[in-house]
């Protein structure tokens, strides 16, 4: 059976010692913030995430959900924990006081929810889509809107969902067909189909906020004519309480290869009454806020599918007995050695630990970011920092996910048949991860956002100041010669980043199927630049924790530092050469993709 223990220790390192949540005194709501806080926190939701929604994990992906008179239900015992969930206030952790929240840094809800995530991916996903409705009702809502939604949104009460995809659309909202009809009233009717609409009906809340687009008669083609609705599922009286069923019904839920426990479901809209959030014909500007949102969410959920995976392969290799270590029997008292001693299982393990830790300290680092554009006072600290997250937010959604679902095979491979045999666990994690390259945007969209949008944006200054970052970085660091490995990698990845972006610049205009052709390349190279970026910082604190530390005597955490070191060495043997690879890759452009016709298929 799989196991799950959170990492406590490297997320304690990551928030206080490289981070530094408890100082950031500059930023509202940081204040009261203290370790000691932050550990109880940390603490408390490592508890509910390994005792009460591991548990319901694979029982859960086995039983599924089943829609029943109109109604989904969730596996058995999901909604006593979603009940212990809400009550608890794991919902509103982050949420704004005057709605009921808790107002603590997002920075530290992340590290709550890839606990849940890795406990339970199925059942995280219905609190991690009802946070996206509160953000982009808080953020685009009129007040009346935020006043009747954000409270019950917040203490979970009610959940929420994002309507996006059509039968005919996904990806080109520009060819949504929901229509949106005023009533005079300041009210809409909304009518048509959306698919694939994750926790789209369930029985753990009483009620259903659906965020939805529709496009008003007469709006115009394409994107601009989009318009946002909120739509409950249940009518809502100004006073709050509930009034009539609205027109929107469950018709099917799909069957799928994973996440079983969490319902996709297939949605109609009958003339459903709805509002209109933020402008008309400016609804894909209000629901990028919710999809950012999600993105930032999809990439939490590659890593910590790729944390419960690598524990579950190393807890494996830790135990398995086959055959002899290729440089002398290393356990004589036993039949055969475990197979943790053989290199090409220990290579599979490491390339999971390298992203669980590395990867883990990016999101952290990006999600920082998002509480400085959100909260901080100085208007250019905002901007800077909204900036970065603009431009990593592909980048960690497309990365974490492909590392977090080649970390779920690499984990069934490490356990071989039993991998593949439902009872261990691991052939779960292989299906449930799968979902995360695909939705929010497939890593190719995601790719194509960071070319195509995100590095020209404001001529270019988010990629300005991630290059500023990097060159801060190496000053500040030159006289280190501890850390000399891995600023001599960085300075390399930047190199190699810097050729790809000059590349892209001269080659994509010539021809655009240039961008289009090299754009998970180009993402591939600063995904690990970045990463080397945060694994240079990680390795630099860990030495000087080393360093401070009495040597001739054995402190509590010295394993721990040491193990953080050599896991950064792997790092720059493994996978810092991605870089070089990607962009001999890249500098190849579209022609060898093209070079067949379309008929030659």
């Amino acid at each position: 059976m799989p196991s799950y223990a959170a990492p406590l220790r490297d997320m304690r390192f990551v928030l206080h010692e490289v981070l530094s949540l408890s100082d950031r005194k500059d930023l509202p709501g940081f204040a009261d913030l203290t370790p000691d806080v932050i550990d109880a926190i940390l603490e408390e939701a490592a508890k509910l995430a390994s005792e009460v929604l591991q548990p319901l994990n694979r029982a859960g992906d086995l039983e599924g959900c089943r829609l029943e008179n109109g109604v989904v239900r969730t596996p058995k015992g999901f909604k006593e924990a979603f009940k212990q969930y809400t009550e608890g206030g794991w919902v509103g952790l982050s949420t704004d006081p005057d709605y009921g929240g808790q107002g603590l840094p997002h920075t530290l809800s992340i590290a709550v929810s890839e606990m849940m995530s890795s406990a339970n991916m199925a059942f995280a996903m219905f609190p991690g889509l009802l946070r996206g409705a509160y953000a982009a009702l808080s953020l685009h809502g009129t007040d009346a809107q935020k006043a009747l939604y954000l409270p019950k949104l917040s203490s979970g009460q009610w959940a929420g969902t994002m309507n996006l995809t059509e039968p005919h659309c996904g990806t080109d909202l520009g060819l949504i067909k929901t229509k949106a009809e005023p009533q005079g009233d300041g009210t809409y009717k909304i009518t048509g189909t959306k698919i694939f609409i994750s926790a789209g009906d369930q029985d753990l809340t009483e009620n259903i906020v659906h965020l939805v687009l529709a496009r008003v008669a007469g709006a115009p083609a394409g994107v601009k004519g989009i318009s946002l609705f909120v739509v409950p599922k249940v009518r809502v009286n100004r006073d709050g309480s509930l009034g009539t069923a609205n027109g929107v019904t469950c018709v099917s839920l799909e069957q799928k290869m994973g996440i079983h426990g969490s319902p996709t479901c297939v949605l109609s809209y009958d003339g459903a009454v709805g509002e209109l959030v933020g402008e008309a014909d400016k609804g894909l500007r209000a629901m990028f806020t919710m999809m950012n949102e999600a993105r930032l969410g999809v990439a939490l959920q590659g890593l910590a599918m790729s944390e419960v995976s690598t524990q579950n392969a190393a807890a494996y290799a830790r135990e398995r007995l086959q055959g002899r270590s290729v440089s002398g029997t290393k356990a004589p008292d036993l039949p055969a050695d475990p197979i943790i001693v053989h290199p090409d299982v220990r290579r599979m393990l490491m390339n999971g630990r390298v992203i669980n830790e590395g990867g883990r300290a990016f999101l952290y680092w990006a999600v920082l970011k998002g509480d400085t554009a959100a909260r901080s006072p100085d208007p250019k600290a905002r901007e800077a920092a909204e900036d970065l997250l603009g431009l990593m937010t592909p980048v960690l959604k497309a990365y974490l996910t492909e590392k977090g679902f080649q970390t779920s095979v690499e984990a069934q491979q490490v356990l071989g048949g039993h991998g593949y045999i439902a009872e261990q666990g691991v052939e779960q994690f292989v299906r449930d991860s799968r979902i995360a390259m695909i939705y929010e945007g497939t890593n190719g969209i995601q790719a194509l956002d960071l070319v195509g949008r995100k590095l020209a944006a404001n001529g270019a200054r988010a990629l300005f100041a991630f290059f500023g970052l990097i060159d801060g970085f190496l000053a500040e660091t030159k006289d280190d010669t501890e850390l000399k490995p891995w600023t001599e990698g960085l300075a390399a990845a930047r190199k190699d980043l810097d050729a790809a972006t000059q590349w892209l610049m001269k080659n994509a205009l010539a021809n655009p199927d240039n961008a289009g052709a090299v754009a998970l390349d180009y993402l591939e190279i600063m995904a690990v630049a970045a990463l080397t970026y945060i694994w240079a910082d990680l390795v630099r604190v860990a030495q000087a924790k080393l360093r401070a530390a009495n040597q001739e005597k054995a402190f509590e955490d010295k394993a721990f530092y040491e193990n953080k070191i050599a896991t950064g060495r792997y790092f720059l043997a493994r996978i810092l050469p991605d870089t070089r690879s990607a962009l001999a890759k890249l500098t190849e452009g579209a022609a060898p993709m093209l070079a067949l016709d379309a008929d030659a298929f």
